[in-house]
């Protein structure tokens, strides 16, 4: 996929900086772009990683940039890129630290990211801290939420997912847009390492 090393070299020098209208979001992209430019226009901050090694610099790199001590991470399928960091990993929530995980499925059509109950341990968003940082596979983009979830099923047909929650704005200082949407707090200041195994 070298759309992701062109898209990063001709497209934006700091990830988190990048501003995408919702003009500029084409129905003639690939997925991937798709995906990239609705999630940058929600506020997400995305770091495309090549291989493992990347991956671990750019998550070091976050934590050391926020002087973040503790991490909140259940998923012991992180480990390996927890051992690399200074941050030590903390199983109960605490506001304070970020939450470390993994998650179900990528959505292209609006730049959401899926989760179940087997990164949230069946809790809402809602108790989670303002802070994620999310590590995916590039063979996790589905083009919607529908597809998203059978993808979740085909995966956990013998211990079957019972909690599927999304995240769908990064800004959560922005406030209620959606009046659908009122209580609902799953907006998170999110970090998106995307590894690329495609």
């Amino acid at each position: 996929m070298n759309f992701f090393k062109n898209f990063l070299k001709n497209t934006f020098k700091t990830p988190a900086k990048v501003q995408v209208k919702e003009s500029e979001v084409k129905d003639d992209l690939s997925l991937d772009q798709k995906f990239v430019q609705n999630f940058i226009r929600k506020g997400g901050k995305f770091l495309y990683c090549s291989d493992l090694d990347e991956t671990q610099t750019n998550f070091s790199q976050i934590l050391d940039e926020n002087e973040w001590k503790d991490i909140v991470c259940f998923d012991d399928k992180l480990d390996q890129l927890l051992n690399g960091v200074k941050s030590n990993r903390i199983q109960n929530i605490n506001l304070e630290s970020p939450f470390f995980t993994s998650c179900e499925s990528l959505i292209a059509h609006d730049g959401s990211i899926m989760f179940s109950s087997k990164q949230l341990q069946d809790k809402k968003l809602n108790v989670f801290p303002n802070n994620f940082i999310v590590f995916a596979k590039t063979s996790q983009i589905s083009q919607d939420t529908r597809e998203g979830i059978s993808g979740i099923r085909n995966r956990s047909k013998k211990n079957s997912a019972t909690i599927i929650s999304s995240i769908k704005d990064y800004l959560p200082q922005k406030g209620e847009t959606d009046f659908m949407s009122y209580g609902n707090t799953n907006s998170k200041t999110l970090y998106l390492l995307l590894l690329e195994d495609l």
